[in-house]
């Protein structure tokens, strides 16, 4: 199982380290763990297209009940779903690392660490941690704690939340261009998001975008209307040409889905 494996793995890592360590220096098997601060991604969500593996940084404190030493200490933050971490969480709602964090001395029962937790869309070659579309959305963060004398690592849930997101992109076109003071200028373009079961992005419909006018020598842009995409993500809509200036589109993004900010398209108005 996914925890099991990766205890596994980082006590290899740990024994590595510790072959210069006096093993008088190693925690004992009583230790307790306590972990503060805990931030995946500093706290912001982590957005994962289609196809590309995502790694994204863990920071956190750890106390022990005694003094811990780095060297001998491995902790592995994990990202997982359902009501607590445990072994017998299944591998398709637990998100990690390879390798247990890195951590320095804060004083002799408190280290500071940070550590990578990776996020791959699908079946990329790699054993574990495929996202699927039905997994984007609020997930948990967890962590693992042991030391390199210890056959029983402690297993810690609730340390806090942390969102995973299919990555959006959103295009604008206005035309006519040039155009006459007066006439009429349709604004098209398309909503899409990464779906990781296909490793493409896709039309994201039925959802509401924000069509934004920043006229020339401007850096503010204000919202002209709000109109929802269609069936396959397009998006489509008319205003009357007043003035010189650059239309785009404006997404909020959803609890799945990234923001996602249009590149504005300049109009040119005679």
């Amino acid at each position: 199982m996914r925890i099991r494996a990766l205890v596994l793995a980082a006590s290899g890592a740990v024994a590595l380290s510790a072959l210069a360590v006096p093993a008088a220096q190693a925690a004992p098997a009583a230790t307790t763990y306590t972990f503060s601060g805990v931030k995946v991604n500093s706290g912001k969500p982590v957005v994962v297209g289609p196809t590309a593996k995502v790694t994204v940084n863990a920071t956190y404190t750890v106390t022990g009940s005694v003094n811990l030493d780095p060297d001998t200490t491995a902790t592995l933050p994990v990202l997982y779903r359902g009501t607590t971490l445990s072994e017998s969480t299944p591998d398709k709602d637990v998100l990690a690392g390879d390798e247990p964090g890195t951590c320095t001395s804060v004083s002799a029962k408190v280290l500071k660490c940070t550590a990578k937790i990776q996020l791959r869309p699908k079946y990329t070659g790699d054993e574990y941690a495929d996202l699927t579309n039905a997994q984007a959305g609020n997930w948990k963060i967890g962590a693992v704690a042991f030391s390199i004398s210890d056959d029983n690592p402690v297993i810690k849930s609730n340390l806090g939340t942390a969102k995973v997101q299919r990555k959006a992109t959103l295009t604008a076109n206005a035309a006519p261009e040039p155009v006459k003071k007066g006439k009429t200028i349709t604004v098209t373009g398309k909503l899409a998001r990464a779906n990781w079961d296909t490793n493409t992005n896709a039309g994201y419909a039925s959802q509401s975008v924000k069509l934004q006018f920043r006229k020339k020598g401007s850096s503010t842009y204000t919202t002209v209307k709000t109109i929802k995409s269609s069936s396959t993500g397009a998006l489509k809509t008319t205003v009357k040409a007043s003035q010189d200036g650059y239309f785009r589109y404006v997404f909020a993004g959803t609890t799945t889905t990234s923001a996602v900010t249009s590149a504005g398209d300049f109009i040119d108005v005679k």
